[in-house]
């Protein structure tokens, strides 16, 4: 569509007077061949982006599979620090970088033995230390990948604590990076109201309670806000959640 403006073209940043090529969203180019090359390059965009997070998701599922997880535990946790997240950035690829990171939090666990990662026994010091090499494991997998450095640090820094008292590193407070410190929150809101092969899934309510008791110890209290401000979308979630999880037994 042609109309008169005086702005600047969105492609080359040439100042333009007269008629101009818009989109939907009334951005301005100065020319056909600038309009053409935004519109193509915001196509690869998408399309790149579709590959990314179908690779992302493939990654997950693969995890998901060989824990023998059947609820859709790391989508589920991935949605769920997004509705976090949203009250700390609105920046598209911050968030995005925030949902990869959730998604493929464990995927370190990859690299621990079957007799470790799917031992229904208490495990030994030593097969505690195995298993509590997976963030550093999932962080070495995917750090190189050039579109997932930030989500890199959150599958690093996810089993931190806000006292300093978790792992790998022992980093304390704002030292953790801000999307490990959300995921925290909803990683336990998921465990405790899923089921366990040694407990049945307990309520909202009850994990509710663990997270505000924990605020300052285990969690950011930062986050513990934003986990009360958003209770009511994160409340339906898991009643949603559940419901499936009854359907399927």
């Amino acid at each position: 569509m042609l109309i008169k403006a005086k702005k600047n073209c969105l492609w080359c940043g040439k100042r333009i007077m007269g008629g101009v090529h818009t989109t939907e969203y009334n951005d301005v180019f100065c020319c056909e061949g600038c309009y053409l090359g935004y519109t193509a390059r915001e196509r690869f965009q998408h399309e790149r982006d579709e590959i990314q997070l179908s690779l992302v998701e493939a990654l997950a599922a693969a995890l998901d599979a060989r824990e023998h997880e059947t609820g859709m535990h790391s989508q589920r946790v991935a949605c769920h620090t997004q509705v976090l997240a949203r009250q700390f950035s609105k920046d598209k690829s911050v968030l995005q970088q925030i949902y990869w990171g959730s998604l493929l939090h464990d995927i370190g666990k990859i690299a621990i033995p079957d007799f470790i990662l799917l031992n229904p026994h208490p495990l030994n010091e030593e097969e505690w230390k195995i298993m509590r090499s997976h963030p550093q494991r999932g962080y070495d997998i995917i750090h190189d990948i050039p579109f997932m450095a930030e989500a890199a640090d959150i599958v690093l820094c996810h089993e931190e604590r806000w006292d300093g008292g978790g792992y790998p590193q022992g980093l304390k407070g704002k030292n953790i990076p801000w999307g490990a410190r959300l995921f925290a929150i909803i990683d336990t809101l998921d465990a405790i109201t899923s089921d366990r092969p040694y407990r049945k899934a307990q309520s909202f309510d009850a994990a509710k309670k663990e997270i505000i008791n924990m605020s300052g110890q285990q969690f950011d209290p930062e986050g513990v806000e934003a986990f009360l401000a958003e209770e009511a979308v994160l409340r339906g979630m898991v009643e949603v959640k559940c419901t499936l999880m009854t359907k399927n037994q």
